[in-house]
């Protein structure tokens, strides 16, 4: 799918103004959901530096001649969709342009420590204020109370914490075996889905009562909740789960398993499907007694994951898909991320979205990156769907149009702050 900038404002939430304060994933994810809905998303980033994923490569975005440049792909992840501001914070009246555009905005996100923007006058007592139906989500590590509340904390720090690093990997013992991170930062990525669902519903709170109201996101807390089933398992039964690599504690069979030509995936969740399984493999296992339920299956997992080993290592993974695809068994390929994006459900789906930056082609002084990547949103709304507006903005791309267009500053005046360094 190939979009350009002129596609107009729509969605179930253009009729919203967000001013994103955030940097890095959390935040940035949340408003970049809210922007896909519609939502006219202001990105306020420091004047020469922007968000620290501008530099956190390799890789790098390629120029035209499809050389490397010195702009991070990273960025692109979760930045579509904005109109970057670049605004500095630091100075009186930089925070004065912010608190202007914090007056006509619906929304505010931010991820700085605890306190950090009370010093600029930029936190929710100050901002609600001057705007009190500004509804104004704070992204932390640990939240705003507590005695973890001035500490700064991220993914990785957040995954160990929570004992979710506890449960991922292999089993101690086994090659490989140790806590392992996830491979993308989750709870970043969770933080901002918990943080739009929050400001959709304090949103819909604002209908009732006409005022905003402060949201208090917490990479910690948002890590114990995502613990789901292995929390509730030792929050009501006391069993402190283990790592088991890809097999699941309470599903058998739920793994990878070998084919004569690689690996596959098969997640059997119930006991009809395993039923299917066996009758297409041609197998009489749904009949022994240890197998034929599920708690069983689980029980004499020694028993019957090494029988099962034996007989996928007679076809090939293709086969196996093909031979259960049209009996309801959850079988699959384990793809990398290439072979991923090149598969037919995936490019049926237009998961692929390229945008240009600069439609007419024009590229500024200093710029090198036009055409850039990203994976479609996944929200599929039927009235009002997902409006692909900007793409992931060059540092400080939309400055003059914004604050003209918000604010009313003209040329001779945006010249000014810009030789103050302001912008």
């Amino acid at each position: 799918m190939t979009t350009n900038d002129n596609t107009p404002t729509t969605g179930a939430l253009g009729h919203l103004r967000v001013l994103d304060l955030s940097r890095v994933l959390a935040g940035p994810w949340c408003t970049q959901n809210l922007a896909d809905m519609g939502a006219d998303v202001i990105k306020i980033e420091k004047p020469g530096d922007g968000d620290d994923t501008r530099h956190w490569g390799p890789p790098f975005f390629p120029d035209e001649a499809g050389q490397p440049t010195n702009n991070a792909c990273y960025f692109a992840a979760c930045n579509r969709n904005k109109r970057s501001v670049t605004v500095d914070m630091a100075t009186p009246e930089g925070q004065e342009l912010i608190r202007e555009l914090a007056k006509q905005s619906d929304v505010v996100v931010e991820n700085f420590k605890t306190g950090g923007l009370k010093r600029y006058g930029l936190d929710y007592a100050s901002l609600s204020a001057l705007n009190p139906r500004l509804i104004y989500c704070s992204v932390t590590g640990f939240g705003h109370t507590g005695p973890y509340a001035p500490r700064a904390g991220y993914d990785l720090l957040i995954q160990a914490m929570s004992g979710l690093m506890s449960i991922t990997g292999h089993a101690d013992g086994e090659p490989g075996g140790g806590p392992i991170r996830v491979g993308v930062a989750v709870i970043d990525l969770f933080t901002g889905m918990y943080a739009t669902t929050a400001i959709l519903g304090a949103l819909e709170a604002r209908h009732r009562t006409g005022r905003g109201q402060h949201i208090d996101m917490a990479l910690l807390d948002v890590a114990m909740a995502v613990l789901a089933n292995q929390g509730a398992g030792f929050l009501n039964a006391g069993n402190i789960p283990k790592r088991q690599g890809n097999t699941h504690p309470s599903v058998v069979p739920y793994q990878d398993f070998p084919t004569q030509d690689g690996n596959m995936l098969l997640a059997i969740g119930n006991d009809g499907q395993f039923a299917r399984f066996c009758e297409a493999a041609g197998v009489d296992w749904a009949g022994d007694e240890r197998f034929t339920q599920n708690a069983g299956r689980v029980i004499h997992r020694a028993a019957l994951i090494p029988m099962m080993a034996a007989l996928t290592r007679t076809r090939p993974t293709a086969e196996w898909i093909r031979l259960l695809e049209d009996k309801a068994v959850p079988c699959g390929p384990i793809n990398h991320i290439g072979q991923a994006f090149d598969d037919e459900q995936v490019k049926s789906r237009s998961l692929r979205v390229e945008q240009l930056r600069y439609p007419d082609g024009q590229l500024p002084a200093g710029e090198a990156v036009n055409r850039v990547v990203t994976t479609a949103s996944p929200l599929r709304l039927s009235d009002t769907p997902v409006t692909l507006r900007h793409a992931p903005p060059a540092l400080g791309q939309h400055t003059d149009e914004v604050l003209g267009e918000r604010l009313g500053l003209d040329a001779t005046r945006l010249q000014e702050l810009r030789g103050k360094g302001v912008l």
